[in-house]
């Protein structure tokens, strides 16, 4: 059995796509019985106008483990801005997080115990991009997660 994790963050800037299309999510992961569960709770029941929070998911209603929460680090006020944020960049940080367990960087043994809040960033000119390529978005985010979660999980950067 692993340790207990308590609370860990990880952060990662990811760049290289087209303007717009970087992503730099802020990651805080620990069990769900600690600190990190009890803000996973209130932060649900805690929506706010412009800063919806919701499950990472795949293909509309399959719920990734451990439970991630994303927040926008943006405010909300564009139904296509939503529509990517909650379509492209949602299914992105779902698989960004089966990357993480299936590369051990979250153990497979704790993925129920534990709980992963998201900050999200997604450009706001992404809504007026007519030519935003959903592939290159979702890869960046993707990759931006699960670098976050290793990062995390790794304690890095170290002060050693």
């Amino acid at each position: 059995m692993s340790d207990r994790i308590v609370l860990r963050t990880g952060e990662a800037l990811v760049a290289g796509g087209p303007a717009g299309t970087a992503a730099e999510p802020e990651i805080v992961i620990g069990e769900l019985d600690g600190p990190v569960g009890t803000a996973l709770a209130t932060l649900t029941g805690d929506q706010a106008k412009g800063h919806s929070k919701v499950f990472a998911i795949l293909n509309t209603d399959i719920q990734v483990r451990p439970v991630t929460l994303m927040v926008s680090k943006v405010t909300v006020n564009n139904s296509r801005y939503t529509n990517i944020l909650m379509g492209t960049v949602q299914a992105a940080i779902a698989n960004g997080v089966l990357d993480a367990v299936r590369a051990g960087d979250i153990p497979k043994e704790k993925a129920n115990d534990l709980g992963i809040i998201c900050s999200v960033w997604l450009n706001p000119s992404v809504a007026t991009d007519d030519n935003l390529d959903h592939q290159i978005l979702f890869d960046i985010h993707r990759k931006a997660t699960a670098l976050a979660i290793k990062k995390a999980m790794n304690n890095e950067p170290s002060q050693a």
